[in-house]
């Protein structure tokens, strides 16, 4: 006999009612966490608090539309293309990651042009460690609507997630599977303390450039080896070795990775 978690909670807050519901207030809760660590930051620095609204601004509208039209173009275009009215129906679910992360990088590199007036890397270091918690936030939010779940599994942390509706099955699926919204969220979570811990402590935002890409590689990489964990979201998922999230995680790493050395490259010629 398996050991397995049973998971029965419901996605509503009030049952009956679809809004609001756990995943919008893990939402929020990632935002607000997220404001007061860069409004700290932005405190130290002496940045007026009127960047720092602009700023929310524009991380927002680019975390919800950059995570949608990512989830409709890298993973479902085959059926969004045939529903577009679909496509803003935010409230049905699907929104990817990698889409959020490129859309908040265009919305971060217009802030720093026509807001603080500093250079791309300044506002991306700061950002690193808030976007990591509301991504922790975001997992937790998974994993109270039962999506993005693992493969089956016979470990003692397996869950029955009853509310997982198996397309391919036709029926709601309760086979004990890996929590793999659970592993991103607890190594984010870790990831936040170790961006704080570099910005704070280490002072490493005197790099420009050194904890963005740590960000970049940490999460990414964390991001490239659950994916192993996961049932693909794609029909093509099935048939490669590696799976969408895998494949869009690798350039991220990479950039990661010259961003990092071209930090340490720089303060080394400074």
């Amino acid at each position: 006999m398996v050991l397995a978690i049973d998971w029965t909670v419901s996605s509503e807050i009030i049952e009956g009612w679809r809004t609001p519901n756990w995943y919008g207030l893990l939402f929020v809760s990632g935002l607000i966490i997220g404001y007061f660590v860069i409004k700290k930051i932005f405190s130290k620095e002496n940045i007026p608090n009127e960047s720092l609204d602009k700023l929310v601004l524009y991380t927002v509208l680019a975390t919800v539309i950059g995570a949608r039209l990512g989830h409709v173009f890298f993973y479902e275009w085959s059926y969004y293309k045939d529903h577009l009215g679909e496509i803003i129906m935010v409230w049905k679910g699907g929104l990817a990651s990698h889409g959020a992360a490129l859309a908040i990088l265009i919305s971060l590199y217009l802030y720093s042009k026509l807001v603080v007036k500093k250079p791309l890397l300044w506002i991306l270091d700061r950002m690193a460690a808030p976007i990591a918690i509301g991504a922790t936030f975001i997992r937790l939010g998974n994993l109270m609507n039962h999506e993005i779940v693992g493969h089956p599994a016979n470990v003692p942390w397996a869950f029955k997630f009853h509310r997982y509706y198996n397309e391919t099955l036709g029926v709601y699926d309760p086979t004990p599977r890996h929590p793999s919204q659970l592993y991103e969220a607890i190594i984010y979570l870790f990831i936040f303390g170790v961006l704080l811990f570099l910005f704070w402590k280490r002072n490493l935002w005197q790099k420009p450039g050194f904890i963005f890409g740590a960000f970049l590689i940490l999460v990414f990489t964390a991001r490239f080896f659950i994916e192993f964990t996961k049932e693909g979201q794609t029909a093509r998922d099935f048939e490669l070795v590696l799976n969408t999230g895998q494949l869009l995680s690798i350039p991220f790493v990479l950039a990661g990775c010259i961003i990092l050395i071209r930090s340490l490259v720089a303060k080394n010629k400074s």
